[in-house]
């Protein structure tokens, strides 16, 4: 079969498409041939050596969407036909935390960037109808990443003012579109004006550019305060957070793109009574109801471009450079 394998970290143009063995299944695996996968930032990291747990060689690659065509001895029930891949491996039988033998397709194990993946039969959902397999492959990660933040661990209510930092990847676009469809008011930032209107389009009430020297005043007046935060960039701006949350708000924190919270005064989140939140990916039972819930709600994946599979070198260094809004998606060759 055709696939992408990171045999050495270093940079996206050192990734060429090749042939290798197809995979086979394992008594409780599927086998799905995959029709498109889509591109997170965590297969960029792990490019250039810098995620936990790695291991090489390795297919990239954690968002799939396709068609099951094997399955192994002991597999009884699944779903045959078009589906749609769980990233996350082992998650463990407690929905409220992961197990510590959780990992994330796309490394350690082989993952999506190829024309076959192998996955445990548990793994595979039906594909949402109203999706096209471009739009199905963009949303398992980021889809479960802003469904557990905001809904499970966010707990976002109806009327609530909700704050999205850097607008513009996979995830914050879903996290406006989840926000919205359940009635939240929805507010970003971004270094960029263009992408702030494009979060209005698709639900968001306003925003403002955090390039601003006043960004945080302008934000506050803006809103009135924020009741949740869902960040995914820690830095020097998470103080700000804590400055804009109303009195019991919340932050929900999915990442930290600038790395360390410097000068961090927890007096004011102990005066408001502010809760920190980490989260992570999710459980089975959130990527279900994740699933349920995009189909009630119709919604459909903001996808930036679609690119061949030999492209994905563009794509990572597209998102290296902060460019896109939305998903990048790679289609599959089918020969």
């Amino acid at each position: 079969m055709k696939a992408i394998m990171l045999r050495e970290t270093g940079e996206p143009s050192q990734l060429k498409l090749q042939d290798i063995e197809k995979p086979k299944p394992g008594p409780n695996d599927v086998i799905v041939r995959l029709q498109a996968a889509s591109l997170n930032r965590r297969d960029l990291m792990v490019v250039k050596g810098q995620y936990p747990g790695m291991k090489l060689p390795a297919i990239l690659g954690s968002d799939g969407a396709g068609k099951v065509v094997e399955v192994g001895g002991e597999v009884q029930n699944v779903f045959i036909g078009e589906v749609i891949i769980n990233p996350g491996i082992n998650w463990g039988n407690d929905k409220d935390k992961k197990s510590t033998d959780f990992q994330v397709l796309g490394n350690p194990t082989d993952g999506t960037f190829a024309q076959y993946v192998k996955i445990q039969v548990e793994n595979v959902y039906a594909k949402p109808t109203h999706l096209s397999w471009e739009e199905a492959a963009a949303l398992p990660l980021a889809g479960l990443t802003a469904y557990r933040a905001l809904i499970t661990k966010g707990k976002v209510k109806k009327g609530e003012t909700v704050l999205i930092p850097g607008v513009g990847g996979g995830v914050a676009t879903f996290l406006v579109q989840f926000a919205a469809a359940l009635g939240a008011k929805v507010y970003v930032t971004s270094s960029k004006e263009e992408k702030i209107e494009k979060a209005k389009e698709f639900g968001a009430v306003g925003g403002v550019n955090y390039t601003a020297d006043d960004w945080s005043e302008k934000l506050e007046k803006l809103t009135g305060g924020i009741d949740l935060s869902i960040d995914s960039i820690g830095g020097d701006s998470f103080s700000t957070l804590v400055s804009l949350g109303k009195i019991g708000s919340r932050i929900v924190s999915f990442g930290a793109t600038r790395g360390a919270v410097p000068n961090l005064f927890l007096p004011s989140m102990t005066v408001k009574e502010m809760s920190l939140i980490g989260s992570t990916m999710g459980s089975p039972q959130d990527f279900a109801e994740m699933l349920k819930f995009v189909e009630e709600h119709q919604i459909h994946p903001i996808l930036e471009e679609t690119l061949s599979l030999e492209q994905l070198p563009e794509g990572l260094f597209k998102m290296e450079q902060g460019e896109n809004f939305g998903k990048i998606v790679l289609t599959i060759p089918q020969d």
